[in-house]
């Protein structure tokens, strides 16, 4: 067997995709593959707990708490500088040694845009980086996405009465990379917007296992070659 494919994971919360491909690899519905650590930005984040009942070692980088970016910081400049500064550093962390170096990272509800300061580094060093959007290629980039497409829905402007998921590769522009895998989801009438957040969040962690497993297949793939 190939060399496994290496994944860092990044998560701002529950954890609740985190505990997907920690069970998708367990099962190896993801094959030839090794969680080599968990990175969260929220000191309370439940995915610490996770990554420790899974054996996983994790870091807990922050903009503020490690000192990048002052409390309450209102200066677009110095903003700018500190999310630049903060975006090096962890650069500069995933690739620290060659045992924590990955060959894949999955942003699994992680809650921070990374710019060019982040995604450089880890472009020249050849590693994949793929995030998961509740939204379809094009439509609600960013925050509150599946409130927007509700929104829409029921103002009747919704195309097709479908919104979806992705999961889609990393680039500087928010949510435009090149998509990995599509879901369409249809909105209902009969449900309000908690219950289509819920109902899309059920697809979600299929939807990045599949994803995660075909691009880490490819990486294998390519490291045997």
């Amino acid at each position: 067997m190939s060399e496994p494919c290496r994944i860092v994971v990044m998560a701002s919360g529950n954890g609740s995709n985190f505990q997907a491909l920690i069970d998708a690899i367990a099962s190896g519905k993801i094959a030839n593959s090794k969680i080599i650590r968990l990175y969260v930005n929220r000191g309370k984040a439940y995915a610490t707990q996770r990554a420790e009942q899974a054996g996983i070692p994790w870091e807990y980088f922050n903009l503020i708490s490690n000192g990048f970016q002052a409390k309450g910081e209102k200066d677009a400049q110095k903003l700018q500088e500190a999310r630049d500064r903060y975006d090096a550093a962890l650069a500069q962390r995933l690739l620290r040694d060659e045992e924590s170096r990955p060959d894949l990272v999955v942003l699994a509800g992680w809650m921070y845009v990374f710019g060019k300061q982040f995604l450089d580094p880890l472009e020249a060093q050849g590693i994949k980086i793929i995030n998961l959007h509740p939204a379809l290629p094009g439509a609600y980039d960013g925050a509150h996405a599946i409130e927007r497409a509700y929104d829409d829905f029921k103002a009747g402007k919704l195309a097709n009465d479908t919104t979806g998921i992705m999961v889609h590769n990393v680039i500087s522009e928010v949510d435009r990379g090149q998509p990995i895998l599509v879901r369409e989801i249809k909105c209902r009438p009969d449900e309000d917007l908690q219950q289509l957040e819920t109902r899309i969040h059920s697809y979600e962690h299929e939807l990045i296992v599949e994803a995660t497993a075909k691009v880490a297949q490819e990486i294998s793939a390519k490291k045997s070659s």
